[in-house]
């Protein structure tokens, strides 16, 4: 039977990112239906990659193993971003796999330029991305309007897109295996903590997290202290001790122990996770500095703070989990925030800031917390952000600590139903079994996906004023791309113009960066370049440019056509040189050169292959790249070079 293709676009399934894991349990559920063809268009890693074997579906990389390519396409900021995410050689994937289904699960800027391409409403297709903040997104209420399946991970973003009538949206939630993540017997508990000799009744606050702006580390670490007064007024100063439990890594983003010393936390109450690059073993305890030695095999300078390049796995992020009294998560906005159903998957009372995602976390039945904020908004972007209270931090902090264990036990129960009804892997995979199931096999011309050719030549008109314009017209004209004003490198280009930079340097890089592709991308054919009835008696000279050295080449050619009276000569360099060389009678034919010339076996034969020509002379390799000219003055072959 014939088996359903998907192309499934997001993080690596072996990433530590929210996309990354995500990608792991949904893929890892629809490849054990043995239902589908299942190839992974991985977002950021190299096409070569050999990690990207270990899957037991295909996966393929979006990055060309060749770096100056890399450097090349990084130049533009537009560019760069579309080859990050996997939209520069998109199509060159879907011509070759040929996929029933299509699905990009990204940030809405790493999979907006998917839905432009030609093919994306030709086959079953939808976007599965992140929104966080009000207004929504102006790029992704334009996707939204125009696809037909747009999923969201949280209702806080499809409930304004329901206010404001947009009605093909659809919460698709993150999923998170409800067998990775559960509460851990008594015993076990108090093992993980006598083992990183953590007191058995301290009292624990954890918060998992990447170190970002957006993560309100300040927040928790004030709230933490004003519970800590509240705590000790009320209940003397508790004999049992008190931790700030952070899973993150420690070298980027926040200054966490400035901030401790800013409001009175001593260092020594923030324990956070620490992972050895050698032997891998895990320890949790107070930050002393990356780089330290391992106390398991004893690498020095080897263990380090848990980052998306090196991190735990899932079973041992539960033990972390399982240290926790109570979870907060304070943050500015969140597309989902996975953390937080991990911790109630754990049987964790969680403490929510009540904004974006976070208000799907605090409706009824699901044994959060909530936490109040007030509203600050993003500079340039305008987004509504939220500072949480640091007083409610403390105050619902306060309150957990007061609980019976019982009560917290009952809670956090319902947590974890709560979360599995929501969240657990079988519930999303079954979502996106009944889609791809539901999809007719493609009928698309996969052919029609050639790469479009660039055009340097194009010309530019001299009469658009607006700036934002004329950019737009650059990338659709000379690089055939279609842009629009919110994307970065119509933003950056449009820096640089405010800096003062002239219009004609950028059409010149513009038009250097289509010379270029075009080399590399356009099928190249010797046969096509050359005559059919002068097989045996063909000549090449080979001058690139620039201008001077095009010119100067031309005096051998009199020389040339003398020694080899029955040859046609053929010259061979950049298209805007033609011109000049136009009237000269020695030249039987000018062609375009390609990087190819430089190979001299390629060009006169070898073995096998006959070649194009009986003889090429290259004469920008000996002028221009190596100094193979001298000879000690004893060469028999000389050339005329006064012509």
């Amino acid at each position: 039977m014939k088996k359903k293709k998907l192309l499934f676009h997001s993080d690596a399934a072996l990433a530590k990112t929210g996309f990354g894991r995500n990608s792991k349990e949904i893929l890892s559920y629809l490849y054990d239906t043995g239902k589908y063809e299942i190839y992974h268009y991985c977002c950021g890693a190299p096409k070569n990659n050999e990690e990207l074997n270990r899957t037991p579906w295909k996966s393929l990389g979006t990055l060309p193993d060749d770096k100056n390519l890399l450097m090349k396409l990084n130049q533009d900021p537009q560019q760069g971003k579309e080859v990050n995410y996997g939209g520069y050689f998109l199509n060159d994937t879907i011509k070759e796999i040929k996929p029933d289904v299509y699905i990009g699960a990204q940030d809405i800027w790493g999979v907006e330029s998917s839905a432009r391409k030609e093919w994306y409403d030709k086959i079953t297709s939808a976007i599965w991305t992140t929104l966080d903040s009000l207004p929504l997104y102006p790029n992704a209420l334009k996707v939204a309007k125009k696809v037909k399946n747009f999923w969201v991970w949280s209702s806080f973003a499809q409930k304004e897109f329901d206010r404001l009538g947009v009605k093909n949206t659809k919460t698709v939630h993150g999923v998170i295996n409800k067998t990775n993540f559960k509460r851990l017997p008594k015993e076990e508990r108090l093992s993980l903590r006598k083992k990183f000799n953590i007191e058995e009744d301290a009292f624990i606050i954890g918060f998992v997290f990447r170190n970002q702006l957006r993560k309100s580390v300040p927040n928790l670490i004030e709230g933490y202290s004003k519970w800590k007064k509240i705590a000790g007024i009320e209940h003397k100063v508790p004999s049992k001790k008190t931790y700030l439990l952070f899973h993150t890594h420690w070298s980027e983003g926040w200054n966490i122990h400035r901030l401790c010393k800013e409001y009175g936390v001593p260092k020594e109450e923030i324990i956070t996770t620490h992972i050895c690059k050698k032997c891998k073993n895990y320890f949790v305890k107070a930050f002393k500095g990356q780089e330290a030695k391992c106390e398991a095999c004893g690498s020095e300078k080897a263990q380090l703070t848990c980052s998306v390049t090196l991190g735990i796995e899932e079973k041992e992020l539960n033990e972390v989990y399982n240290l926790m009294d109570v979870y907060c998560h304070p943050f500015t906005s969140g597309g989902q925030e996975i953390p937080i159903q991990e911790a109630k998957f754990a049987e964790l009372i969680t403490l929510v800031t009540n904004y974006s995602c976070g208000e799907e976390s605090c409706e009824k039945g699901s044994a959060s917390l909530p936490l109040d904020w007030s509203e600050y908004r993003e500079a340039g972007t305008e987004f509504r952000k939220a500072s949480t209270c640091p007083n409610s931090i403390a105050k619902n902090l306060d309150k957990v600590f007061k609980m019976a264990p019982e009560e917290r036990e009952i809670l956090g129960k319902k947590a974890r139903e709560w979360a599995i009804k929501n969240y657990d892997t079988q519930v999303t995979g079954k979502i996106i079994e009944d889609f791809i199931d539901s999809a007719p096999f493609a009928s698309f011309d996969f052919k029609s996906l050639e790469w479009k050719a660039r055009n340097p030549e194009a010309v530019i008109p001299s009469d658009i004023e607006d700036d934002s314009e004329w950019l737009t017209y650059l990338y659709k004209n000379i690089l055939s791309m279609s842009v629009e004003k919110t994307d970065d490198g119509h933003k950056y280009w449009i820096k640089q113009l405010n800096n003062k930079t002239p219009r004609q340097n950028i059409e010149n890089f513009f038009k250097k960066k289509a010379r270029e592709e075009n080399k590399e991308n356009l099928p190249f054919k010797m046969e096509d370049l050359l005559s059919k009835d002068d097989e045996g008696r063909r000549m090449l000279v080979v001058m690139p440019g620039s201008i001077g050295d095009v010119f100067m080449s031309t005096s051998i050619l009199k020389s040339l056509a003398e020694t080899y009276k029955d040859y046609n000569i053929y010259f061979a360099t950049d298209p805007k040189y033609f011109e000049m060389l136009e009237a000269n009678p020695f030249i039987y034919k000018t062609i375009t050169y390609n990087s190819r010339m430089d190979d001299l076996l390629w060009l006169e034969g070898k073995g096998k292959h006959k070649g194009f020509f009986e003889v090429a002379y290259l004469l920008h390799l000996g002028t221009q790249r190596l100094f193979n000219y001298q000879h000690n003055g004893k060469d028999l072959i000389a050339l005329d070079l006064v012509g």
